[in-house]
């Protein structure tokens, strides 16, 4: 092996070990019979059963839920019309309509979000959190489903068209089945990517209506609890879950 080669594989398992340290040290200190996280004492499972005896984070976890899940079913039917539309008919502008809030900083799209609403005069809580989610998950949708569309095989819809098939017909028993890998791999991504998110979510939110990713900022401020690592390491591992379901249904779509 050339030195150039050990040279990259170290510098490799540096970026890794930084990137991925933290979360096995919070994975760790979950576990940790300690109210700080200053010293290992011992093995416990005490704080995840403080974590499902906690209302107020299972309230938060059940708003996360109920937004994640309204907000994937929406941004899917929408995102899967978008990336078709993006692949059938090359529009500039559409795509840039669709990608503008992947490629905007959050909390410039949190901002604009929470001026909008302002301007509606619209009251802040899990309504204003879902649409703030649906308009930046339908673009990772829409990518997703153009990714598959690129794989499919524009004969097998023209042969269909030729003996005598409705257009109709020809979506929901070809393109449809073709498209369902990507489509369920971007509400995948959508719903990891809702559930997840907290600075859209901390502009649009309001009072009283706390996500998971909200309380557990809230608990942070105090101070970081073997309590907040046990929620961490269930989220994470909730995400870790969805990514590898999104690679292994639609691998474009993560490249895309």
């Amino acid at each position: 092996m050339s030195s150039k080669n050990r040279g990259l594989k170290l510098t490799a398992l540096l970026v890794y070990g930084f990137l991925y340290l933290p979360l096995l040290i919070v994975v760790i200190y979950s576990f940790n019979d300690s109210k700080l996280n200053a010293e290992w004492v011992g093995f416990t499972w005490n704080w995840y059963h403080k974590l499902f005896n906690n209302r107020e984070m299972l309230s938060a976890a059940g708003n996360s839920l109920i937004i994640a899940t309204t907000s994937a079913m929406v941004a899917t039917v929408l995102g899967t019309l978008a990336g078709m539309a993006m692949y059938r008919y090359r529009l500039k502008l559409l795509p840039a309509l669709v990608l503008a809030p992947i490629a905007m900083p959050d909390i410039l799209m949190g901002v604009s979000l929470l001026l909008f609403f302002i301007m509606l005069n619209m009251s802040l809580g899990l309504v204003s959190i879902t649409l703030a989610h649906i308009t930046f998950c339908i673009g990772f949708v829409a990518l997703s489903v153009q990714a598959r569309m690129s794989s499919i095989d524009r004969s097998l819809t023209e042969a269909a068209r030729d003996l005598g098939a409705t257009p109709w017909l020809c979506f929901r028993k070809i393109t449809l089945p073709l498209l369902a890998p990507g489509i369920i791999a971007g509400a995948l991504m959508a719903f990891t990517l809702s559930i997840d998110d907290f600075v859209i979510t901390f502009f649009v939110a309001g009072v009283g209506s706390s996500t998971l990713p909200l309380q557990i900022y809230s608990m942070v401020k105090i101070a970081v609890t073997p309590e907040v690592n046990a929620i961490s390491t269930l989220l994470m591992l909730l995400t870790l879950i969805m990514i590898t379901l999104v690679a292994k249904l639609s691998p474009g779509a993560l490249r895309s």
